[in-house]
């Protein structure tokens, strides 16, 4: 792919060849990424709502670089070399469609827009259909690292058609982070696939971070630990292949910090309500849509949910009377809290596996064709939720593309068969102490409901036809049958 260079700088008013790259959105992570660009040979044109923040950009971090400014979209447009690929860092809604009809009139044919923000995957395959009707490209790309991730390379989740991909290819595969088996980016697949599959991935995030909130919750409330000892423990268990991740080590380092107040646990006045921007809802949703099980998932969104009731919570401790205190045997920091450990493992795997679930429905409902493989294998570096346990998933689904289920690839369970009485004793004794460990226990009721053979939906099945005569199926004929129940 061929990179121009810039020749001066705006402010020089130095005669200059058009930009490979252009970025609309200074944010944060729209500095990062066009940083990132710059970085790796590729010259740049900017443009942001507020001209102000241009130009301090290219005063400050963007000085001295192949970067130059624009003043008006047209601009943006007639500074960028043909045909153009223009990357959207703004907030998704009504933002994207404004952007998309504004910068419309300046673009031609094979000129390219990617909307790097985390759109609902819907809303994608609308703009892909539109643009594409009219001779231009249209990327939905999902872009996972924070700040840090998206300066020194991303995890990068693009959709669209295969002919949009190739034209940026050069370019977001050395942007993105690099593994042993390759950059973290690929072609995910068509219309919405990209962002679908980045929603995903932050209900897999939100998962996580519950599972590790509530490890810490029963290690303070349960077993008395302060920040340091909890900091010792989740080191440990970053040094293991099952929980060696990004989330377990910045949990590591929450737990570590000191107030410079007092030098008291930080984490400890930090008001406990959390916040959701959005994707955990759309995971949720979908999974209910597409009729797959996301319990760990909808656990950590709706713990969140409950977070934010804070001022009735703190009304109902003086009224719901609490359990007396139990011991719950967690294990002890000699042995890295061996049941709680193999609790968070298990749950973690859980979040993943109805993470995958979901994806493979979704391929099949909107002909993705995605290769799961692939996905874990972007995932090991860059993003929020990479850890070693990815490539165990990666090599699951390559030795069987068609997995139902990750907790039934064989490496998967045996770590469940291995590791479930320890979930068993940690959420038992939660319940008896009345700890609430919502993701903990969904997790469980997951994996025991998975390994059923049989559920009791079948008197769900006779309660229905016994008030709405919807009839059921037998186990031992075929057909559908309806019983007059109350005569």
């Amino acid at each position: 792919m061929p990179v121009a260079t810039l020749m001066g700088s705006a402010q020089d008013g130095i005669t200059m060849q058009k930009a490979h790259f252009g970025l609309i959105g200074l944010g944060v992570m729209g500095e990062n990424l066009v940083l990132n660009a710059e970085r790796n040979g590729f010259s740049c044109v900017v443009y942001n709502r507020t001209y102000a923040k241009t130009e301090e950009f290219l005063a400050g971090r963007g000085a001295g670089k192949a970067i130059i400014g624009s003043t008006s979209l047209q601009d943006f447009v007639d500074k960028l070399e043909k045909p153009r690929r223009i990357l959207m860092m703004i907030k998704a809604g009504q933002a994207i469609d404004d952007t998309i009809a504004t910068i419309s009139p300046y673009l031609e044919e094979g000129d390219l827009l990617i909307d790097g923000g985390n759109s609902l995957y819907t809303d994608t395959e609308r703009r892909v259909a539109d643009l594409e009707s009219k001779s231009f490209g249209f990327i939905g790309m999902g872009v996972s690292g924070g700040a840090k991730g998206a300066l020194e390379g991303p995890s990068m989740m693009p959709g669209g058609t295969r002919s949009a991909y190739d034209a940026i290819e050069g370019l977001v595969r050395k942007m993105a982070a690099q593994v042993n088996d390759g950059p973290c980016v690929t072609y995910i697949g068509p219309g919405g696939a990209g962002h679908f599959v980045k929603t995903v991935h932050n209900g897999i995030e939100y998962g996580i971070e519950q599972i590790l909130a509530e490890a810490y919750d029963l290690m303070k409330r349960s077993a008395g630990m302060g920040g340091i000892a909890m900091a010792d423990v989740l080191a440990a268990w970053n040094a293991t292949e099952e929980l060696s991740s990004f989330l377990v080590e910045i949990t590591e380092v929450c737990l570590r910090t000191r107030d410079p107040q007092d030098s008291s646990d930080l984490v400890e006045k930090i008001v406990d309500a959390a916040g959701q921007k959005g994707t955990g809802l759309w995971t949720v949703v979908s999974a209910l849509e597409m009729g797959i099980s996301v319990p760990t998932i909808y656990a950590a969104l709706n713990a969140r949910v409950m977070s934010s009731l804070r001022s009735e919570r703190l009304q109902a401790e003086s009224v719901l009377v609490a359990p007396a205190p139990v011991a719950i045997d967690l294990g002890s920091p000699a042995d890295a809290m061996a049941p709680l450990q193999d609790a968070c493992v298990l749950a973690c795997i859980a979040s993943y596996a109805q993470g995958m679930a979901l994806m493979v429905e979704a391929s099949k409902l909107h002909d993705y064709n995605l290769d799961l493989s692939s996905i874990a294998q972007i995932w090991k570096g860059g993003c929020i939720i990479r850890a070693r346990l990815l490539q165990r998933i990666q090599d699951a689904f390559t030795a069987n593309p068609g997995l139902p289920n990750l907790m039934v690839d064989p490496w998967f369970a045996e770590q469940i068969n291995r590791r479930l009485p320890g979930l068993r004793q940690v959420v038992a004794g939660a319940a008896l102490a009345g700890i609430p460990v919502p993701c903990l226990s969904s997790s469980l009721d997951y994996i025991d409901s998975y390994r059923s053979g049989r559920l009791p939906q079948n008197l769900v099945q006779a309660m229905r036809d016994c008030f709405g005569a919807h009839t059921y199926e037998r186990v031992d004929q075929a057909g559908s049958f309806h019983t007059e129940w109350l005569d």
